[in-house]
């Protein structure tokens, strides 16, 4: 191992320049929009950015690497799924919902089911996601520093939790956007600089291929091993249909100006991750050559930041290594900001916020934002050491079992009601929260039951589906009085004048969320 005073120095020095570049962010927020929104005013070329930086989490930087070194070309489909999400989310949500007018997916949930009930519900979930979300990034924190300096892993999860809150306390979404669009860009530097001396070392170098714990035949052959099928194809629809559930990615869509706005989001989105993904991927093949132990050691993780150490010695090793790891710290900051955005704008519309006011609504703002860290850090440290990327994994499923069938369903049937949704919710919800509940804690289980909740998505979200379909259909009576405004205002442009109902969150409060369908003026 390399001397890591240099590894140190870079995460600090990632830490401050993500507080100054927020800061900068603060002396732009003035509004409750600002703070939730950013005024619904940042370029797609900016947005993209930022929901890449957001998006490219701890199981994004380290995760995929050491899920390819360990379990091999099953493992591909991680990248091609996360990526292809967002392929899904230009083709079904990602206008609409921006028209929509909402802050939260709650907002979305009352606005489109009319119904307080599935507001709540839809909070809880968020909630739910969020923390979970927040878990392995608190993990990946811990991981990294423990294995730069030999730290105690709550020393890292400490370290990213006071620096996330200082980011997201003062000035919301709109500090948040400029930290989490810096954070991209430093990442794929982080990855690409260190990935071109390591290539070219390969080449002069002999590797081990002998993995120990992981058969050579699995590792090169995809569908090997029991119920390898069902595992492929459930993971493949977690991350597929998971990314448009997810509350801190469609809160970044918010901000867009317009639907328009939000496709050319997406658009750029789609082309930084493909960028970024191919190289994790060849971090980890590159790691079946050449720290081939650390699959046996438990510590597939930090494959990422132990290959320099691995073909480098002095300067060079210390200097690549600190730049892995400064992109390391940044992928838990800028996941982790933005998660606790989205948690915390909940948190405060429908759970803390006692008033109506500016001052009321930012100060309920900034304590859900210390809520949330604190819970999530509490959970990291009870929780079990699940595999990073496997954690995200089951976050996805989670996603994809509840908020997508829901905003599919919401944005492209008409006959949705409430108690179909929520019905699904419930189902979807309760299945996946079940297998995320026992694989994070330990819970053994065994046979067919042990496989599903390994991966539940292939189970979960037909059943989610389902449930919604059958239920509204079963209580067509309660479909919503507005449902047709509401149908305009998620699919008609922008610019033509039609009736789009009245619906604005920025004047939600507790006493209006108590009403089935807020009255505010036209946005």
């Amino acid at each position: 191992m390399v001397d890591n005073a240099a590894s140190i120095v870079a995460v600090l020095l990632v830490s401050v320049a993500s507080l100054a570049v927020g800061a900068f962010g603060l002396r732009l927020s003035r509004t409750m929009s600002d703070f939730y929104v950013a005024s619904r005013g940042v370029s797609p070329v900016l947005n993209a950015s930022a929901i890449s930086g957001e998006y490219l989490s701890a199981a994004s930087f380290l995760g995929v690497a050491g899920l390819v070194l360990a379990r091999g070309v099953d493992m591909l489909w991680l990248p091609v799924g996360w990526t292809a999400g967002y392929l899904l989310l230009l083709a079904f949500v990602a206008a609409p919902l921006r028209r929509s007018g909402a802050y939260t997916l709650p907002d979305f949930a009352q606005l489109r089911l009319e119904s307080v009930l599935a507001r709540r519900l839809s909070s809880l979930l968020v909630v739910a996601i969020g923390l979970l979300y927040l878990i392995p990034q608190f993990q990946g924190a811990g991981l990294t520093l423990r294995t730069l300096t030999g730290a105690p892993s709550w020393v890292g999860q400490f370290a990213v939790a006071i620096v996330v809150c200082l980011n997201v306390l003062p000035g919301g979404m709109r500090s948040v956007t400029l930290v989490q669009a810096f954070h991209y860009w430093l990442k794929l530097l982080a990855l690409l600089t260190p990935l071109f001396f390591v290539l070219g070392a390969a080449g002069a170098r002999s590797g081990n291929p002998d993995v120990g714990a992981v058969d050579v035949a699995a590792w090169v052959e995809p569908l090997q091993g029991e119920h390898a099928l069902y595992l492929t194809y459930s993971l493949v629809l977690a991350t597929f249909l998971g990314t448009m559930g997810l509350p801190h990615v469609v809160v970044r869509f918010y901000t867009n100006r317009d639907g328009r706005a939000s496709r050319r989001t997406t658009l750029a989105v789609l082309v930084l991750l493909s960028g970024f993904y191919l190289l994790p991927v060849l971090y980890g093949v590159l790691g079946r050559l050449y720290a081939p132990d650390l699959v046996a050691a438990g510590r597939a993780d930090s494959v990422v930041l132990e290959l320099p150490s691995r073909l480098f010695d002095g300067p060079l090793a210390e200097g690549l290594t600190a730049l892995l790891a400064a992109g390391a710290f940044a992928a838990f900051l800028s996941t982790s900001t933005g998660l606790v955005v989205s948690v915390a704008g909940v948190l405060s519309q429908d759970l803390v916020r006692t008033g109506t006011g500016h001052r009321q609504g930012i100060r309920a703002f900034r304590l859900s934002t210390v809520i949330a860290v604190t819970v999530s850090v509490a959970l990291t440290v009870a929780s079990a050491g699940v595999p990073v990327a496997h954690a995200v994994e089951l976050t996805f499923a989670v996603a994809a079992s509840t908020f997508c069938p829901m905003l599919v369903l919401g944005i492209w049937w008409r006959g949705l009601t409430a108690p179909g949704a929520i019905a699904g919710l419930v189902v979807g919800g309760g299945l996946s929260m079940g297998a995320v509940v026992s694989t994070t804690f330990g819970i053994a289980t065994h046979g067919w039951v042990g496989v599903v909740l390994t991966q539940p998505a292939a189970v979960s979200v037909p059943l989610a589906f389902v449930t919604m379909v059958l239920a509204s259909l079963a209580t067509r009576s309660r479909t919503p009085e507005h449902v047709g405004q509401t149908m305009v205002r998620l699919h008609a442009p922008e610019h033509l004048s039609l009736n789009r109902g009245s619906f604005h969150p920025e004047r939600a409060s507790r006493s209006t969320a108590r009403r089935a369908r807020p009255t505010a003026r036209r946005s």
